[in-house]
């Protein structure tokens, strides 16, 4: 992790957008322009055509695809990337967000307001599940970015106050705080809680991450597919799971 390298990113890119006139100017979105130049500051190993596909990243080191969210649109171009070089995927996760909104029609812009939610590793597995069939390939890695960021909104939702289905407008970074590497399977480890009792259950593992349900469920099909734990048996209707033993803490 290299905070200094990121604030440079972070400052080359916004200064960008300053000088196009401000927040959401740029043909793509802010994070993914500074997780570019953080993970290559050579612009000449952004989007490279790799086959069919153009790579977010390609230089000596394989293959990069930076991914905010639907992971399903990866299935292709892992499909090709994978059997050329080895692939990263970066996702990057909001550790604390502060929520700026701008009125569509003076242009204001708000205040910061801290959001109570904060950002957490385990919020990557409902993406996960979507490229399962994928995740044992040796060739394939992951990069977890935790960053403080502001986002930006318009307020142009429907609700009284115009919040509510509201259109983000952009995000910006502002400070790294994390990364999470997982560079092959026994990785997976990074992704259960220390603090998880054995045998655990997944509303166990709900509460120790600090997920929904659905998240841990997805979590536990995931960590149990690629050998992370393993179903122990029944505690009633609930199935019990248990570290692997290259995964203890």
């Amino acid at each position: 992790m290299d905070k200094q390298l990121f604030q440079k990113a972070c400052d080359e890119v916004i200064g960008q957008q300053m000088g196009q006139n401000g927040i959401g100017t740029l043909s793509e979105k802010t994070v993914h322009s500074v997780l570019k130049n953080y993970l290559a500051p050579d612009p000449s190993h952004h989007e490279v055509k790799v086959g069919r596909f153009v790579a977010d990243i390609c230089n000596e080191n394989g293959i990069i695809e930076i991914q905010t969210r639907s992971f399903d649109k990866l299935r292709r171009k892992l499909q090709a990337f994978l059997t050329y070089a080895p692939v990263t995927i970066v996702y990057p996760i909001p550790s604390t967000k502060w929520i700026r909104w701008i009125n569509p029609q003076s242009g204001e812009i708000s205040a910061p307001r801290k959001s109570p939610k904060r950002g957490k590793p385990y919020s990557i597995f409902p993406e996960l599940y979507k490229i399962k069939n994928h995740l044992t390939d040796p060739n394939l890695n992951l990069q977890i970015v935790l960053m403080d960021l502001e986002e930006y909104r318009f307020l142009d939702g429907w609700s009284k106050d115009h919040k509510k289905g509201s259109t983000r407008c952009d995000r910006i970074p502002m400070e790294l705080i994390d990364e999470i590497f997982i560079n092959s399977l026994a990785d997976y480890r990074f992704l259960v809680p220390d603090t998880l009792g054995e045998p655990f259950t997944s509303k166990d593992y709900k509460k120790e991450a600090g997920i929904s349900l659905s998240h841990a469920q997805a979590a536990l099909n995931i960590l149990t597919y690629v050998g992370a734990i393993h179903r122990v048996g029944k505690k009633g209707n609930a199935y019990l799971y248990q570290r692997a033993d290259f995964a203890s803490p």
